[in-house]
């Protein structure tokens, strides 16, 4: 059985008009990845929050995609006409095979790279972002070097010794690049102390991880901030950026697998999603921990539709 899904065309609604004011009626859907034109932008769910409950988390991110997909839908379109932007499906989890999930989804992102297309991909949990890396990594072979960029509160650098989850990613790719003797580039932008424990902050030393404390990772150091992603983005030849809505205050994403009113703001995210963007290194995109089931008022399905948006208009 497949777990790569059609998209669900049901999904794109809006308002109405005769010229492509709102996305949903720029969007196509489209079922098979051999129809992804060139210069298109790619919307992929990853509907799993498998990882999540074996993080002993909050389940309900399975259903994050589709509740971004409807926010996003209603926004105004102010791309270019000649700019494509495909709905290309859902790989889903069947029963807990989370690791399956991970290796169609770097099937996906393989593909959609080799097609010239842009990915953004929408979760689910973050155990994700092991999959989506290994899609860029498959795409671009040993000799070009990707820099991760997470806008997150967790170091997510946990052991797989008893297992994967959403809490493991970047410690699994950590281990494959060691063992494939390539150099392991992770910036994490808002890292906070009561999040993580002393183990996870060892393990970020020793792996040589870049971070910036969630209480330096606001409008007031912004200056730094730009000077340290910078600096990241000079060392490596592409980056892969992927945004965990559980860094944001609760205030702003209270639908997400672990809350806290402690997290940062978006005009923060904002202003480093432009110096990223404007490197001209970005190649892919995900959004992870997306949680209807506790979300108020869709506030944080609106978040990170609103951070889709702006992605798609500056890239």
């Amino acid at each position: 059985m497949s777990n790569l899904k059609e998209p669900n065309p049901t999904l794109w609604q809006g308002r109405q008009s005769e010229q492509q004011l709102y996305l949903h009626e720029k969007i196509s859907c489209t079922a098979t990845l051999p129809h992804v034109m060139n210069s298109t932008i790619a919307l992929l769910s990853y509907a799993c929050d498998e990882g999540v409950k074996r993080n002993q988390g909050r389940v309900g991110a399975l259903m994050g995609p589709d509740a971004i997909k409807g926010q996003l839908s209603k926004m105004p379109n102010h791309l270019p006409q000649e700019t494509q932007v495909s709905d290309i499906g859902i790989v889903e989890c069947i029963d807990t095979a989370m690791e399956e999930a991970q290796e169609t989804l770097a099937h996906t992102i393989t593909t959609l790279l080799q097609k010239n297309a842009f990915p953004i991909v929408f979760g689910g949990g973050h155990d994700m972002a092991y999959g989506h890396y290994n899609g860029i990594k498959n795409y671009l072979g040993t000799t070009k070097t990707i820099g991760i960029l997470n806008f997150d509160a967790h170091f997510d650098l946990r052991s797989n010794a008893n297992g994967n989850n959403s809490g493991t990613p970047f410690f699994q790719i950590a281990h494959d690049c060691k063992t494939s003797n390539t150099n392991f580039q992770y910036l994490v932008l808002g890292i906070r102390e009561d999040a993580n424990d002393r183990e996870l902050f060892k393990t970020a030393k020793e792996l040589g991880v870049h971070y910036i404390r969630n209480e330096k990772f606001n409008g007031q150091h912004l200056k730094n901030i730009q000077n340290q992603i910078s600096e990241f983005i000079h060392r490596v030849d592409y980056i892969y950026t992927t945004i965990d809505l559980d860094g944001f205050s609760s205030a702003y994403a209270p639908g997400v697998s672990a809350p806290s009113p402690m997290g940062f703001s978006p005009d923060i995210v904002l202003a480093c999603l432009e110096t990223i963007i404007h490197s001209g290194k970005l190649i892919s995109v995900d959004i992870a921990e997306m949680n209807p089931t506790y979300d108020q008022d869709k506030q944080t399905a609106k978040l990170a539709a609103s951070l889709t948006h702006y992605i798609m208009h500056s890239i």
